[in-house]
């Protein structure tokens, strides 16, 4: 059973293009994923905007993925004054410094092996499980890494698109 279209929803169908676009660059700094959601619009449910994000991620070829991972801030620094950034990022909120600079320099071992930054799902994590997860991940081999990473933005676009989906109004 499929559900109707949200508030957020029916007001996010009825924005311009440029004025939707806006919105879905702030989900994905992937600009070949968000003209993959432009085309699929109107949504009739918050279900059909998460199966078009994964459909969308899933063509992405490395240099898309490598856009839409520039969007995102490194575990640990989130983006100062992106309240986005700040709340996804929460669980290094109660870290401690030794914990901080030990995911600082994972990350920046992991940077340097794959071009990119570490890209997790973060909501809801702790920074603990953040650092085990760089940890393990850093030995992959870089095909292996774009798709888990790939997945990791499939969750995360998908978190955003809750928040999108939900709002009303533009602004809460």
């Amino acid at each position: 059973m499929t559900s109707s279209p949200t508030p957020g929803l029916t007001r996010f169908n009825a924005l311009d293009d440029s004025a939707a676009s806006a919105e879905l660059h702030e989900v994905c700094a992937s600009s070949a994923w968000v003209g993959k959601l432009l085309a699929q619009r109107p949504f009739a449910s918050a279900e059909s905007l998460f199966a078009a994000n994964e459909a969308a991620m899933a063509e992405l070829t490395a240099a898309d993925l490598g856009e839409a991972m520039g969007g995102h801030a490194p575990i640990g620094r989130p983006k100062p004054g992106d309240p986005t950034s700040a709340r996804e990022q929460r669980g290094m909120a109660g870290a401690s410094e030794e914990l901080k600079n030990e995911l600082l320099e994972l990350n920046l071992a992991y940077q340097e092996k794959f071009g990119h930054v570490f890209l997790i799902c973060a909501t809801g994590a702790t920074g603990a499980f953040m650092r085990d997860a760089v940890k393990v991940r850093i030995g992959n081999s870089p095909e292996q890494e774009r798709e888990i990473a790939r997945g990791e933005l499939v969750k995360i676009n998908n978190i955003r698109l809750t928040r999108l989906a939900e709002l009303a109004e533009e602004g809460e």
